[in-house]
């Protein structure tokens, strides 16, 4: 059995896509998944967003954090595997659906929200923990923590192998999903890079657009070219 922890901000494309390949791999090979927080906005707060980021991002990374609380509020009252399911449907209803969907989310996490509790047989007032901050300590905590196995300078998601003495890596960041068989491919060399404690970056900047229905994406996301 694999551990892996997972930091993920449900509105970080990249960390949705790295998570649908973690969950492939898990139909596979048998990997016990913890899913944690980190949050963009805390991540960014010395950043000033009218200079470093398009102006709607403040606004996304914000939408980030209250849509954690809610998983912070899911967490305590039930456990794991309820917000492995709630993070699931927080990212098919914002990247697999439509742009708008994503809109909606940018003007009302409550309202946004309810609906999907509500598919999945969870009280809809959960989606009322948007807005408590009591919530915060912890999810800064576990992104601060996050970023002190990683160091400061990345995104997410960040992936803790093995914890609490493996590595933690940020990423794979890929922009498609792989077929099944390609799927345990990366993942044991991902698993392979995190077991040499000296490894620190293996990195390519040039990026494909997320292959994600509110990216403009019609096809299915599995990888069916070479680029």
């Amino acid at each position: 059995m694999s551990e892996l922890e997972f930091y993920f901000d449900p509105v970080c494309p990249f960390a949705w896509m790295t998570s649908k390949w973690v969950r492939l791999v898990k139909t596979q090979k048998p990997i016990d998944v913890d899913w944690r927080f980190i949050a963009l906005r805390f991540v960014n707060d010395s950043v000033d967003y009218e200079t470093h980021f398009p102006a709607h991002y403040q606004r996304l990374h914000t939408a980030g954090l209250e849509l954690l609380r809610i998983a912070a509020a899911v967490k305590a009252k039930f456990d794991n595997e309820t917000v492995a399911r709630l993070y699931e449907a927080y990212g098919h209803e914002i990247f697999e659906i439509s742009k708008e969907r994503q809109g909606e989310l940018s003007e009302d996490t409550v309202r946004f929200v309810k609906p999907i509790l509500m598919k999945l047989d969870l009280e809809a007032d959960l989606a009322e923990a948007a807005l408590d901050t009591s919530f915060d300590d912890l999810i800064r905590k576990e992104t601060e923590y996050a970023l002190s196995l990683t160091g400061k300078d990345v995104g997410t998601p960040i992936l803790h192998f093995n914890p609490p003495n493996g590595t933690a890596l940020f990423g794979p960041v890929i922009s498609r999903l792989p077929s099944p068989e390609q799927a345990v491919e990366l993942w044991d060399h991902v698993v392979g890079l995190s077991r040499f404690a000296g490894f620190a970056e293996l990195k390519r900047s040039l990026r494909e657009t997320p292959q994600l229905k509110v990216f403009g994406y019609e096809g299915n996301s599995t990888e069916t070219s070479a680029h």
